[in-house]
């Protein structure tokens, strides 16, 4: 029984216990101490007492007002809907940008950068949509090469840039047949900075030239690749490119994704959430992913987009809690480390102060909107949503596979019928 039906209850027999004799009065007792478990004299003290006073709840007054909330609201889905704790550290990123674009008032500007992560949550609450859904992989494992390649199954433990992990997205839609654009993935371990390169196909070639983009665009020194099963990854090219570079190859355990939960991680943040489960299959469409990808998207994700990072794990009785460090950028990470190629920090660093990060926002959002009109989408049923449902039925009630193209002409009467 809830707290509020008890209350309602307690209400409805002190009316009754107050108007009945004393014989009444025994009944109700026990009835009341058999349903809420009360001792006697408990209830009788609640039931023959004073009612008690319905409390008032004492509301603070608000801190954060329309204005505040509205800029909040703004960086919040220009920034791709971070959670609190990214939101919060991102603020002070982008809110000298954000200020030449709205007339923010120095009080407003003292809001936002004190506001909580917990504040921001429940007032970003109403605005929030959860999208669920779940695609799984298609990776066939490889099976040469295997023991040429070591399994690495413990936890990461570097501080050097250069290690990190490989994996590929597929951008295949509800169908495998033919070839389409992938989506390989790189994610630095110590920094977090993550590169990200489309090709048409998984040949052993397109592999080796996307992770020369990668490792040219990389700010420090490719050192080591751990990936997964795959045969894209399994295979003497990719074991001579790694041994020709002097780049430390391993690969995770068979038939388990978190060995290379970093990068997994990144599949869902970098490459899903951004173009999500359609089908690409042209080479206009790996143009364009790609421009992205080379263009706004790394700048975007490793610039202005504080990610936390797991610092250990500690368990209290059975259970085990995880502690994480202050959400920085990979560039600050990069940067904290004293590591890197001096050139390149010294050049992203000037361009993180000259770069607008909700221009950088709304071209991200135009190039998107090219490529999905470049996805390869079926053609739409011509039948009816009635008279789908009819051929599902009859399909299962035959036994045999109809297919929607071959069904026209028996379908043909049950049209005009459900037309009448």
């Amino acid at each position: 029984m809830s707290p509020t039906s008890k209350r309602e209850y307690i209400h409805a027999v002190r009316q009754r216990y107050a108007h009945a004799s004393k014989q009444a009065k025994g009944r109700i007792l026990d009835e009341f101490c058999a349903t809420l478990g009360y001792h006697r004299k408990a209830a009788i003290r609640v039931l023959a007492g004073p009612a008690p006073r319905p409390r008032s709840r004492r509301r603070s007054p608000r801190t954060y007002g329309g204005q505040a909330l509205g800029v909040l609201k703004a960086i919040w889905e220009a920034a791709g809907f971070p959670w609190s704790v990214r939101l919060k550290a991102l603020l002070p990123l982008w809110l000298p940008w954000a200020k030449q674009r709205w007339a923010i008032p120095s009080a407003v500007e003292r809001q936002l950068l004190a506001i909580s992560p917990r504040t921001i949550d429940r007032r970003l609450q109403p605005h929030k949509q959860q999208l669920r859904r779940r695609q799984y992989g298609r990776t066939k494992p490889g099976t040469l090469l295997k023991h040429h390649i070591p399994i690495k199954a413990d936890r990461w433990d570097v501080t050097t840039p250069g290690f990190g992990e490989l994996d590929l997205v597929e951008h295949g839609g509800a169908s495998t047949a033919g070839e389409y654009v992938r989506s390989l993935n790189f994610t630095d371990i110590a920094t977090t900075w993550t590169e990200t390169c489309a090709m048409l196909g998984k040949s052993q070639r397109a592999v080796g030239q996307a992770l020369d983009e990668i490792a040219a665009a990389l700010p420090f020194r490719l050192q080591g690749l751990d990936s997964d099963n795959g045969a894209e990854f399994i295979n003497a090219h990719l074991l001579r490119y790694c041994h020709a570079r002097d780049i430390q190859f391993t690969r995770s355990r068979p038939y388990k994704k978190d060995d290379n939960a970093h990068v997994e991680q990144k599949n869902w943040t970098h490459v899903r959430k951004l173009l999500g489960w359609d089908r690409y299959d042209t080479p206009e469409a790996c143009d364009a992913i790609n421009d992205l990808y080379r263009h706004e998207w790394r700048l975007m994700m490793n610039l202005f987009q504080p990610s936390v990072k797991l610092v250990r794990k500690v368990r209290v009785g059975s259970r085990l809690q995880r502690l994480y460090d202050h959400p920085q950028t990979p560039l600050d990470r990069l940067l904290a480390s004293g590591q890197g190629d001096p050139a390149s920090l010294q050049a992203l660093q000037e361009l993180r102060q000259r770069l607008d990060p909700f221009a950088l926002a709304e071209a991200i959002e135009r190039k998107l909107a090219r490529i999905y009109r470049l996805a390869s989408r079926p053609p739409r049923s011509q039948f009816t949503s009635v008279e789908r449902a009819v051929l599902r039925s009859v399909t299962r009630s035959q036994k045999v596979p109809i297919t929607m193209a071959g069904a026209s002409a028996k379908l043909t009467p049950l049209s005009a019928a459900v037309t009448l």
